[in-house]
């Protein structure tokens, strides 16, 4: 690239993702955001150039990453439960930033719009992780200081070969599951008195919604383009890919509004046996 030629998205992508400090990557997130609402066009980039291995996107030093399962149950009528809460949800979001922008990295031949929409977002999550992080401030902890589970990355260097894959298991399959789970979460914050905490979350739900929805826009997107059938193609995917089952009760009228079928959603119970992901929640 010449001194004076601005970054294509591909390289501001792949800045982003090198970077280890968690504040240049939402800020890197937030900058080019800002270019395209500007009206300022970076370019998608060269898209017969390789994407770089998985492996070469850098993970913060903090928090530690654990197993999910080494990670204590969080009691919401307590300060450190909600704590720990706010934590996890801050390295969810955080995660889900890294997970959108490799997305629009690793994938190329596609549509303009493809990489426009997982920009926007990288952007929401980078705003998401934000709020989460000042209101956790406000208890007088920090993103980092407590361990949080590693499951979340595991998906996207699993996927790392598949699009269809990864637009099921990641939009479509974790980010659904915070769909889920979401609501009971608000009612939880209400019931002991954090309405702060509860409104955030709020905010989050609202926009998770929409980000299922262009999984499954784009999911739907590249199943007709290989021939496939989108009904009979996710559930496999599913069952092929989740290290641990899937648990219910869905939020079905959420799953609907982002883009389920029913007959998606009568496939869900079929893939609660262990096969081969995570059923951890990314948002």
């Amino acid at each position: 690239m010449a001194a004076n030629q601005p970054a294509t998205l591909f390289e501001v992508a792949e800045r982003v993702l090198a970077v280890p400090d968690v504040a240049a990557k939402i800020a890197g997130t937030r900058s080019a955001a800002a270019c395209y609402r500007d009206g300022r066009d970076l370019g998608i980039g060269e898209r017969d150039a390789p994407p770089r291995p998985i492996s070469f996107v850098s993970i913060p030093t903090r928090p530690v990453l654990v197993p999910p399962r080494e990670l204590p149950r969080r009691n919401l009528n307590g300060v450190a439960g909600r704590v720990a809460l706010l934590h996890a949800v801050a390295h969810i979001e955080f995660t889900a930033v890294q997970l959108a922008w490799d997305l629009l990295y690793r994938f190329r031949d596609l549509p303009a719009e493809f990489y426009l929409d997982w920009l926007r977002v990288a952007a929401e999550e980078a705003e998401h992780f934000e709020m989460i992080r000042a209101r956790l401030r406000t208890f007088g902890c920090d993103y980092g200081e407590l361990p949080a589970h590693r499951g979340l990355w595991e998906v996207a260097a699993d996927t790392a070969h598949d699009l269809i894959a990864r637009l099921a298991l990641v939009p479509r399959g974790m980010e659904a599951r915070g769909l889920d789970v979401t609501p009971g979460l608000i009612a939880r914050l209400e019931q002991v008195g954090d309405r702060e905490s509860a409104d955030v979350l709020r905010v989050i739900l609202r926009d998770e919604i929409g980000h299922v929805a262009l999984g499954s826009q784009w999911f739907r997107w590249v199943c007709e383009r290989h021939g496939l059938a989108p009904d009979e193609a996710y559930p496999a995917l599913l069952c092929r890919y989740l290290r641990a089952p899937l648990r219910g009760p869905y939020n079905l009228a959420a799953r609907r509004e982002a883009g389920f079928t029913d007959a998606e959603l009568a496939a869900l119970d079929a893939t609660r046996q262990p096969a081969n992901h995570s059923g951890t929640t990314i948002g």
